[in-house]
């Protein structure tokens, strides 16, 4: 079940896609938001020292820190090319760095990427900077260099504390570490952390999983991201590693998830939508309470920037009416950087239809509620309306002709609730075809 942050999700979209056109709508669309909304960047930094087996994430393995000049030289020359594109200076209002590892890089490394982008651009005053850390190997230097560069969010990936599960998935690392680094961030003046918990993982149960949530809220994060582990082998070979007798069934994983959530919210966390909690303290909550959430494939976020732009092997980008992913092979995107080409290699123009559609996915992952419009009456009655009464009989919404409203039931299945709106994915089942993990 995919996680929607965009629509049409990324199976749908067709391999190849035409440059000249992609740079069109960019350029558009920059012209028409940059002054009024300013943009976001997520920039992918895929390296890192081992492989975590659960994780389906584009990644490039290795020890040798060589390799960070020559990727960083390649993200320069990309943003040289879309700069060339903008009509005046971009008012940044996001920054994500994601990977991969980003704290893989040194710390003077991250500050002459960082130094690169914001050069002759504008930096919003009411930006929002996030990276995210490995409690291993994000050091003091690392987090004094970002705080010093505007960042004040941080997401520690954390997945589970138990050593057997650690050892399983390849991700062995101390609480304690992680002890250390929430409180370094926090003597910095970082504001937000942030953990990522999987729940689903191999091994993993209900009395694994409590203990890993009691330790984590011994440290109080601002905010939480509890994501269902996606088995998804044929396309994630480390997870071929796997025993799949030892993954819960998915009523364990149900159970692991409402016992998971049960302490959060005993804890004070609000559930703000999609597999995430935040405390009545974090800015994420204000924008849940205020109607102001907004998600792309950087996940929740405060800012509504509709043109989010990805730099580096594999990111996405989202011009709002059409997306472009860059190839997932590194050889391939220094090949095409070099040549002074875009490494765009997949993705889709949305038509009225979809542009509909993905308004209602939207509007239910961050509001928990979306009206109709009467034009699309008709495909809502042939593939949503259907789902809509499957789910009202299961408590999961409440709904009529011009709108459906989540319930508190419904909040623990947000992404089941989306599919209803999702005619791609729909049709594709009538076709018989598999596509995604299972949502639970």
């Amino acid at each position: 079940m995919p996680r929607y942050t965009s629509y049409p999700t990324v199976p749908f979209w067709a391999d190849g896609i035409d440059e000249s056109k992609w740079k069109q709508t960019f350029q558009s669309e920059f012209w028409k938001k940059n002054l009024r909304e300013g943009i976001s960047l997520y920039i992918h930094l895929p390296f890192c020292d081992s492989l975590c087996t659960y994780c389906g994430c584009n990644k490039k393995i290795t020890t040798h820190h060589h390799v960070e000049e020559e990727y960083l030289a390649a993200i320069e020359k990309e943003w040289k090319l879309y700069r060339r594109l903008m009509n005046e200076p971009p008012i940044i209002r996001e920054i994500h760095l994601g990977g991969g590892t980003p704290t893989f890089f040194s710390p003077r490394n991250l500050l002459l990427l960082l130094e690169t982008i914001t050069k002759r651009s504008i930096v919003h005053p009411h930006r929002e900077f996030s990276v995210e850390g490995h409690p291993n190997n994000t050091t003091q230097k690392h987090l004094e260099v970002l705080y010093s560069l505007g960042f004040r969010r941080i997401s520690f990936g954390v997945q589970d504390n138990d050593p057997e599960v650690q050892r399983i998935i390849n991700r062995i690392q101390p609480f304690e570490n992680l002890r250390n680094v929430t409180e370094k961030a926090r003597a910095i003046g970082f504001t937000s952390v942030n953990f990522d918990l999987i729940y689903g993982l191999p091994k993993q149960t209900k009395e694994t999983i409590q203990t890993t949530i009691s330790q984590v809220l011994e440290l109080k994060p601002d905010r939480v991201a509890f994501y269902s582990y996606a088995h998804v082998p044929w396309t994630s070979r480390g997870q071929r590693l796997f025993d799949e007798n030892d993954l819960p069934s998915a009523e364990e994983k149900l159970a692991l998830y409402i016992s998971g959530k049960r302490l959060f919210v005993e804890a004070g966390y609000q559930d703000i939508g999609m597999d995430h909690f935040a405390l009545q303290t974090d800015n994420l909550y204000e924008a849940w309470l205020d109607g102001r959430l907004h998600r792309n494939f950087m996940g929740y976020t405060t800012q509504t920037t509709s043109l989010l732009l990805g730099l580096g092997v594999s990111s996405i980008s989202d011009a709002g009416i059409a997306f472009a992913q860059n190839t997932k092979s590194l050889h391939e995107y220094y090949e095409r950087i070099d040549k002074n080409e875009l490494a765009i290699q997949r993705g889709y123009f949305l038509d009225e239809e979809d542009l509909s559609f993905r308004k209602y996915i939207l509007d239910i992952s961050c509001r928990g509620a979306t009206q109709f419009r009467p034009v699309d009456l008709p495909l809502l009655e042939e593939f949503s309306f259907p789902e809509l009464s499957s789910l009202s009989a299961d408590g999961l919404v409440d709904w009529n002709k011009k709108e459906v409203v989540v319930t508190s039931l419904g909040l623990h299945f947000i992404r089941n609730i989306c599919r209803a709106f999702d005619l791609h994915l729909l049709r594709s089942h009538q076709k018989g075809q598999k596509i995604f993990s299972k949502a639970i």
